[in-house]
């Protein structure tokens, strides 16, 4: 599978200038931005979550992880859990399981942008396959994800 037609659609209306690129397969978001020799604080990750039975995408550097009580407080949300693969296999279906790219609002969720990424000129992110990126400003990704920022993700020891 390539580049979800979804997505290019959708950036192609937007017309935002962005780059496929082609890569071996990998699964892990660190292991995409290195196969790609891309600094993996400018990997953009996407984790879909379920708070209080309504679904969010969080998304941050590949570098980091989500610090689950930041981002519950955040969202003042009693329950903060991951979707199960089973359920996002239903929501994004244009996309091999694992490899979504960062625009919830493509699949009616909310955005939630760790401000971390903010900080890169350029992020890449995983364009709907396991061997296929997406390379754009990050400036654009933000104004077409129109995200809600917080900082709730926190750098994995290397």
């Amino acid at each position: 599978m390539s580049v979800s037609q979804h997505i290019r659609e959708y950036l192609d209306s937007q017309h935002v200038n962005y780059e496929c690129v082609p890569h071996t397969q990998a699964y892990a978001a660190q292991e995409v931005a290195e196969t790609l020799h891309v600094p993996g604080r400018h990997f953009a990750k996407p984790i879909v979550l379920n708070a209080d039975g309504r679904m969010l995408m969080a998304v941050l550097p590949a570098t980091h992880r989500v610090d689950v009580h930041e981002l519950k407080d955040k969202l003042g949300a009693r329950e903060l859990e991951l979707v199960p693969e089973g359920e996002l296999a239903k929501i994004c279906t244009d996309c091999e399981l694992g490899a979504f790219p960062p625009f919830g609002h493509l699949y009616g969720m909310d955005l939630w942008v760790d401000k971390t990424l903010t900080e890169a000129e350029e992020i890449t992110f995983n364009a709907g396959s396991h061997t296929e990126a997406i390379r754009m400003k990050a400036a654009d990704f933000l104004r077409l994800a129109a995200p809600h920022f917080a900082r709730f993700a926190e750098r994995v020891a290397a």
